[in-house]
């Protein structure tokens, strides 16, 4: 087979060199150590959890490292592409606080080592082809989808593995006469690498999360380029990673078993390969009841028919702080990070020096408790102002009723959220954007409502009596421990026990305790028996506020 001659067949119009496409890419200008990592997502429309998660781990080891991190649009699969996937990635990215150094973006390319867009880089790729066939290691597969399943069908039967090899890669051998006569006839091809004839071989490969991992050589002779001249992944990403000086590859585990493939394009190549690192599959715990009737629990993989909490436009929708999505990823990424954080109270999570050493190679269980926990820790430690800013921010996309009350009474919001966060132990009320709209509600005339009933230990006209005396005494500019001492007065004059003990000890003495009173007052003002510290609830609400909630109750 003259090679020269097929790969002209085949390439008619490249006439750049491998060299020469090489020289576009120079070295990049980096300190020594500094890593260079991706992220290489598919514009499917669908970007989850596992798409942020190998985010932060690629984001971390590049800019820990003063390296370099960049973001690859890997659009290869038109068939599977969304319009305005493209977009949705690199917004969801930005929303979660996930920034790039160079890389696609909404306006076009960022950077020195574009295009960025695989589809973009066609006729680079076509370079690295040609060479491939001019080296005998690469050739052209004429091969129908039927004629491909029935080579399918003749393995199952005779229980042989499946796929284009051997002597069943029927083009792998065939004279540069034939292909000529099936390219004159028009008929479509692919272009196949020509794998090392090898039968039992392992190699072995540094994987930095799962150690040494011993495979078999691959012996398929893969898709390089697809009937339409796109590439498929495997070909395009080892030339992109290589050009683009990756140094670091972190993608999930369903991908180790492409590693054969990889490897022997790089070693094709004579090029060195990047470490590859394979991130856990993320899973969650279900509680499911078994034919006898016990409860047990099975972890599994998180679903994107199933589990919504899998897209990252669930995080997004519930308004789950960006700040502590990082936290939580944190946690699952690295063993260590809770004791880091308890040593390091105030820090940023990006001063926390991430290792992917310290990576575990099973799942990784999303637990969306855990989450809502770390939410309110991250919430509370906020001063107010950015409360009220990352909280309008989101009402503005998500809840626009709630962004128009916030933004319209923005002293008295900032306001509100500084209630409870004084003292050692400050309140973490708010979990997440959405439940902040909710709880913050009986803040606004608009959104107030009473969702409790009063308690029922007290009788409507004791009820009256206290609330009367209550506003007939109510002095707005008595301090906190000047109030209280007037609602003990007022509830011992009624009956009540002051001390909740006391009633406790001997009910029928009173007529309830001071945890009544108390409660009929936040129901009266907040809608809700567990609500914030009275006094502080009635110095935002403003003394005429105060007066009409409690006259209303009265009334009804």
């Amino acid at each position: 087979m003259d090679y020269q001659k097929l790969a002209h067949l085949l390439f008619p119009d490249v006439t750049l060199t491998r060299e020469e496409a090489e020289a576009q890419f120079p070295k990049r200008d980096l300190p020594e150590g500094a890593c260079v990592t991706r992220i290489g997502p598919s514009p499917t429309g669908f970007i989850h959890l596992g798409n942020l998660y190998n985010a932060i781990i690629a984001e971390r080891l590049a800019h820990q490292s003063k390296g370099v991190f960049y973001l690859r649009i890997e659009d290869t699969d038109t068939k599977r592409e969304v319009p305005g996937a493209v977009e949705t990635i690199i917004n969801s990215m930005a929303y979660f606080s996930v920034y790039f150094d160079e890389g696609a973006t909404i306006n076009g390319d960022k950077g020195a080592y574009g295009p960025y867009r695989q589809r973009q880089r066609k006729n680079i790729y076509h370079v690295f082809a040609k060479w491939l066939v001019e080296q005998g290691m690469a050739y052209p597969c004429f091969c129908t989808a039927e004629e491909l399943n029935a080579v399918r069908e003749q393995q199952q039967a005779n229980k042989e593995l499946t796929g284009y090899y051997g002597k069943y890669a029927i083009w792998r051998d065939k004279s540069l006469e034939e292909i000529q006569a099936a390219i004159a006839a028009g008929m479509p091809y692919v272009l196949r690498f020509r794998a090392a004839e090898t039968e039992g071989e392992y190699f072995q490969v540094n994987d930095a999360i799962r150690g040494t991992l011993s495979m078999p050589v691959n012996n398929m002779d893969f898709v390089l380029l697809k009937s339409d001249g796109i590439p498929t992944y495997h070909f395009a990403h080892c030339i992109d990673d290589h050009l683009m000086q990756s140094t670091y590859i972190i993608r999930g585990e369903e991908w180790i078993a492409s590693l054969p493939m990889h490897v022997a394009l790089f070693q094709a190549m004579g090029w060195p390969e990047p470490v590859y690192c394979h991130t856990a599959t993320l899973m969650k715990i279900d509680t499911t009841t078994d034919e006898n009737g016990e409860t047990k629990q099975i972890k599994r993989k998180l679903s994107k028919r199933k589990d919504p909490e899998l897209a990252l436009a669930y995080y997004q929708q519930q308004g789950i702080c960006q700040d502590a999505v990082w936290e939580f990823l944190l946690t699952l990424l690295n063993s260590n990070y809770e004791e880091w954080r308890i040593a390091n109270p105030t820090a940023s999570y990006l001063e926390f020096p991430y290792s992917i050493e310290k990576m575990s190679n099973s799942g990784a269980l999303v637990d969306l408790e855990k989450l809502d926990n770390i939410s309110k820790e991250v919430i509370c430690k906020m001063p107010a102002e950015e409360v009220y800013e990352k909280w309008t921010a989101w009402c503005e996309r998500y809840a626009p009723d709630f962004y128009a009350l916030a933004t319209a009474n923005k002293e008295k919001t900032i306001a509100a959220l500084n209630v409870g966060k004084g003292g050692k132990k400050p309140r973490k009320d708010l979990v997440n954007w959405k439940q902040a709209c909710e709880f913050l509600s009986f803040y606004y005339d608009e959104t107030f409502q009473v969702a409790d009933e009063m308690p029922a230990e007290v009788d409507a006209e004791t009820r009256l009596a206290f609330f009367q005396r209550y506003l007939d005494s109510y002095d707005h500019a008595a301090d906190s421990a000047a109030w209280f001492a007037k609602v003990k007065e007022i509830s011992s004059e009624l009956g009540f026990a002051v001390k909740p003990k006391d009633y406790k000890k001997n009910p029928t003495a009173y007529k309830g305790s001071i945890v009544h009173t108390t409660n009929m007052l936040r129901i009266a003002l907040t809608g809700h028996a567990n609500a914030p510290d009275i006094w502080e609830v009635s110095h935002v609400l403003g003394e005429a506020t105060v007066r009409e909630r409690i006259a209303k109750v009265m009334e009804a």
